[in-house]
């Protein structure tokens, strides 16, 4: 009986002792709550709205803007004078200005042969065009492929140079950099960027060229992205989604008031004369784009978008190159708006009212507070209001301006209206990534200047969709498990089982849904092996 007696007062103790812990952390919880959290998270609640409300009247504004430009047909060529370069006979070839072809990459065995045969595809006149292959690739395999690329189609007549480094400082822009230095340079009037995974049409030449040519004032024509494999995954959706309401509305918008948007850093072409003039290409930030996008339109430089110009080229297909990207794509223009927020106020050749654009709406707004607040407001504080119910969002916050920003981002691609709920759960977990980049960016943080290139299949994209059960890759724990993914996973999932227990919020499902939203994607499971809908 005594033996009986002593394990039954063993689980007791037990239970006892973690009723005792239970007690005391909601003592603790109890006393710290009303003097330190409620105070907190209503301030954290208030800043979450005022910059929700920015976003909004951005997102707003731009919506009225693009509307007025489509029914009153502000076409760049009613803008800005266009014609056809003209024959001369006597002076004949020579009439045509000399343009430069750039094409940087990067042990880029896949797309090589695709970039370099579009390049040397473009039309026109051969003796008033240079194509130059800039390969800082350090697989000698890889260097010798694309030298002998190179080499097959100068026997061809192709006007082409294969120019190589000791080094890779600067990364894309060093290349560029030094690429711009040599002597046949100096003759080109104007330079067109391709990154390695782009394939310009023939005629993309004859369709920008005449804009510079005929509008000195203008210094950067644009084309549109066309992504080539956005039906791969539910991934690639996800990112054309996001990309096309940048390129149908953000670019649209800027080039049609303030004839200034950030320079995409490809399927673009440069008065050379305006990139001299803006200081030419710096590796300060990993946006050089951006960054020579912005000197120069400080110099007074317009920018010309095209978006009936498209350019073939290829979206990440896998997790962690799009995570890389996106890094540098946040990190980027936050370490740029810190450097340079302080030269665009004190610049005289612009006006006011262009600056309170870039800074406010072009940076502060676009770059910042949007990755802040979608990540801050709708991952971590309105969450957090379940364990403080003391603590109320209003609905126009909640629930009706998140969800006019939401529609507004959609009408870039309408053909995936059907995935919006998916985009909403993708767009908030890469928020967590794009937040702590911005924030590095901002504190010039240890991986300011990180840069991985964007891993790109080219063909093998083909191959990959013609196998009928293509291999699910093995899981490995090194290389495909995101801790933050899953901290904040666990967070909105204990909120959720906290709501159902004690809060009177509900949206306890929304919590649920979006917990499993970050845990997919904190194992690596994301679009990749979805195929598109």
């Amino acid at each position: 009986m005594d033996s009986l007696s002593s394990t039954t007062l063993i689980p007791e103790t037990f239970a006892g002792a973690r009723d005792d812990i239970t007690e005391q952390i909601m003592l603790i919880w109890g006393q710290i709550k009303a003097p330190l959290i409620v105070p907190l998270l209503r301030l954290a609640v208030v800043l979450c709205l005022m910059m929700s409300v920015m976003l909004f009247i951005e997102r707003l504004y731009m919506a009225i803007v693009i509307t007025c430009v489509k029914l009153f047909g502000r076409k760049p060529e009613k803008r800005y004078k266009l014609e056809p370069i003209k024959d001369d006979v006597e002076l004949g070839n020579s009439a045509y200005p000399m343009v430069l072809v750039q094409i940087p990459m990067y042990n880029e065995k896949e797309v090589y042969q695709l970039s370099i045969g579009a390049a040397c595809g473009l039309s026109w006149p051969s003796d008033r065009i240079t194509i130059q292959v800039l390969d800082d690739s350090t697989d000698p395999i890889i260097k010798d492929m694309v030298e002998l690329e190179c080499q097959r189609w100068a026997s061809k007549g192709i006007n082409i140079k294969y120019e190589i480094r000791d080094n890779r400082n600067g990364y894309k822009a060093g290349a560029l950099k030094e690429g711009m230095k040599k002597d046949y340079v100096k003759q080109c009037d104007y330079v067109a960027i391709f990154d390695a995974d782009f394939q310009p049409e023939p005629d993309f030449l004859w369709r920008t060229i005449p804009f510079l040519a005929h509008n000195p004032e203008i210094a950067l024509v644009q084309a549109r992205w066309k992504f080539v494999n956005s039906n791969e995954c539910l991934m690639t959706r996800m990112q054309e989604m996001s990309l096309n309401y940048h390129f149908t509305v953000e670019q649209e918008v800027g080039s049609s008031t303030y004839a200034f948007f950030g320079f995409n850093g490809t399927a673009g072409v440069w008065r050379i004369a305006a990139l001299n003039e803006a200081g030419g290409w710096k590796d300060r930030t990993t946006v050089e784009d951006m960054d020579l996008a912005v000197r120069a339109s400080l110099k007074g430089w317009k920018f010309l978008y095209l978006g009936s110009l498209m350019v073939k080229n290829e979206l990440p297909s896998t997790f962690k190159a799009y995570r890389y990207q996106q890094h540098r794509w946040s990190c980027g223009p936050a370490n740029l708006f810190r450097k340079m927020v302080m030269e665009i106020i004190r610049n005289k050749k612009v006006t006011l009212w262009k600056k309170v654009h870039v800074i406010y709406s072009f940076f502060l707004v676009r770059k910042i507070v949007a990755h802040i607040v979608t990540f801050v407001f709708y991952c971590v504080v309105l969450p957090a209001t379940v364990l403080v119910p003391e603590v109320e969002v209003p609905k126009w916050g909640a629930i009706y301006i998140p969800s006019i920003i939401t529609i507004l981002n959609a009408v870039g691609t309408p053909r995936s209206s059907h995935l919006l709920v998916f985009w909403i759960l993708f767009e908030n977990v890469m928020s967590l990534h794009r937040t702590k980049a911005t924030f590095i960016g901002l504190l010039e943080a240890g991986r300011v200047n990180e840069w991985v290139v964007t891993e790109k299949l080219g063909d093998a994209l083909k191959s990959k969709a013609s196998m009928k059960a293509p291999k699910r890759p093995r899981f490995r724990i090194g290389e495909r498990l995101h801790l933050l993914e899953l901290g904040v996973g666990a967070y909105l999932f204990f909120c959720g089982v906290y709501n159902i227990a004690f809060g009177k919020n509900h949206y306890f499902l929304y919590l649920f849904i979006q917990a499993i939203a970050f845990f997919i994607m904190g194992f690596g499971y994301v679009g990749t092996f979805v195929p598109g809908i």
